[in-house]
């Protein structure tokens, strides 16, 4: 809610008006807000792999290991370093003299196209902050991996196929989620380095910035038997209401 909140509701206003404008403060703020959500969801899903961790591979210890202290302690540690990690980026962005325009080719501001404005050689100012970057996502990465290694290995010995479909249905949503958050981070970021488009910019922004958070509740509700229930009947629904509409016109 927080990632997608943050560009979309400023994209629909200027469209609805027909701009295309938005303040250096709002910009900025934009760009703060963003970094923030993005990199907390990245490691709230990291620490969310090692919950699973620990509830499929040591179920007995999870009350004792997983306790309210343990859950609060990781959540600080979440919003405190990306509110430093957020500061740090916004800060380094946006104290770059821009002297090459004021036009953005993007829906949002967003931190590459902010640095093509600039006059001065930006890869020195961002080396620093981009070493930092890569090595925080592929900690959290292997961390990620590794975790749900152990999963795996720990679901398949278990005796019942009751049991072990319990545990990949309790895994497989998360699974889901990094699996689409993480391809679609890799896509954009990591592509060929030749001259993109502006319609290619666009697309690949809306897919890591838009589509996974906009995915994620679907996924997440997947395993909510009631939600489940009422799509049926709503798909249903529609399917009969649709056929009987289509029979009396036809008489």
């Amino acid at each position: 809610m927080g990632s997608i909140s943050t560009t979309v509701p400023k994209a629909m206003v200027n469209s609805l008006w027909d701009r295309t404008t938005i303040s250096y403060a709002g910009c900025a703020t934009q760009v703060f807000m963003f970094v923030v959500f993005v990199t907390a969801e990245f490691y709230l899903l990291t620490i969310m792999a090692y919950d699973r961790y620990i509830a499929i591979c040591k179920p007995l210890h999870y009350g004792t290991i997983m306790d309210s202290r343990t859950c609060v302690n990781m959540a600080v540690a979440t919003w405190g370093s990306t509110f430093l990690y957020a500061v740090l980026h916004t800060a380094n962005t946006f104290s770059l003299p821009l002297c090459q325009g004021n036009a953005l080719d993007q829906f949002f501001c967003e931190i590459p196209q902010i640095l093509k404005l600039s006059c001065t050689d930006v890869y020195l100012r961002e080396a620093g902050l981009v070493v930092v970057s890569v090595c925080l996502a592929f900690g959290c990465f292997v961390f990620l991996v590794l975790s749900y290694v152990q999963i795996f290995r720990a679901v398949l010995r278990i005796p019942s196929e009751q049991g072990q479909h319990k545990a990949f249905s309790t895994c497989l949503p998360h699974l889901a989620v990094v699996s689409v958050f993480i391809s679609n981070i890799v896509f954009a970021y990591l592509k060929p380095p030749f001259k993109s488009s502006s319609s290619l910019n666009l697309l690949l922004a809306v897919l890591y910035s838009v589509v996974p958070p906009a995915v994620n509740p679907l996924i997440y509700s997947m395993r909510n038997k009631e939600l489940m229930d009422a799509v049926k009947k709503l798909t249903w629904g529609m399917f009969f209401s649709t056929h009987k509409v289509s029979f009396t016109l036809q008489k």
